[in-house]
């Protein structure tokens, strides 16, 4: 009996073992986090009426969705369905959603949206900053103050004449240099980058990197006068309201 009884023991241990390794090889489901904590890229996105772009609108304004990852139709300005707008000179100021505030292109909506930016390298910016203060305006931040035209701390550097960042040859006139990457300018000062901060429209925080305002072109070398724009190509990672870390999962 004691025989059969361990012969017994190991041929229920030996299932017992297969049934665990066989448990173990199952793949592991990722958890669906939507578009939250990735690192999403937005490519040439068309952000003025051009031949191959966007239609011309009476606002001059077109809209973005972070969460959908998507862009927004004018009828649903005065909506919570956009966190980003693209207004103002160039149609190069950003701003975010809210409807508290007149002046915001999504007024009377129920958004609860800012922006603001910060002079840190994207991958830098691993938390909310703490105290940081989200304006609620239209066409909030665009060209920075030290390129021509200036209006505060900006996402890029406007340089008019060419001679700021190059030589002044007529190809190195109205060049827009986005700030996501320092850049020196001829003066030998350094310009350092920038990091845009947005609260979205429905209480969410997005940390995001304004890449390029050029199409296909994404490093300052290849900006030139002449080349096409304005599309805009810029990197984003978005966080529920109720986190303050950037993270990546």
């Amino acid at each position: 009996m004691n025989k059969l009884f361990r012969i017994a023991a190991l041929a229920c241990a030996i299932s017992v073992g297969l049934t665990a390794c066989e448990k173990n090889d199952d793949p592991i489901e990722e958890e669906d986090n939507g578009n939250y904590y990735k690192l999403i890229r937005v490519e040439n996105l068309p952000i003025a009426p051009t031949d191959e772009g966007s239609e011309p609108n009476e606002s001059g304004v077109y809209f973005y969705s972070l969460l959908e990852n998507k862009s927004i139709p004018q009828d649903d300005v005065n909506s919570a369905h956009w966190d980003l707008a693209f207004g103002g000179m160039f149609t190069s100021f950003l701003s975010g959603n809210n409807g508290t505030d007149e002046g915001n292109h999504g007024v009377g909506s129920s958004a609860v949206g800012g922006i603001a930016i910060v002079e840190k390298e994207f991958d830098d910016v691993e938390q909310l900053p703490s105290g940081i203060e989200f304006k609620t305006g239209k066409d909030v931040v665009g060209t920075d103050d030290q390129g021509f035209f200036g209006a505060g701390m900006g996402w890029y550097l406007y340089d008019f004449n060419g001679t700021l960042v190059r030589e002044g040859a007529e190809e190195d006139k109205h060049v827009a240099y986005a700030l996501a990457e320092p850049i020196t300018k001829k003066d030998g000062s350094v310009i350092q980058p920038r990091t845009v901060i947005l609260k979205t429209a429905n209480g969410d925080y997005a940390k995001i990197k304004m890449i390029s305002c050029y199409k296909d072109l994404f490093k300052q070398e290849q900006w030139k006068k002449g080349a096409p724009i304005m599309y805009a190509t810029f990197e984003y990672v978005l966080i529920p309201g109720d986190r303050n870390t950037f993270e990546i999962r």
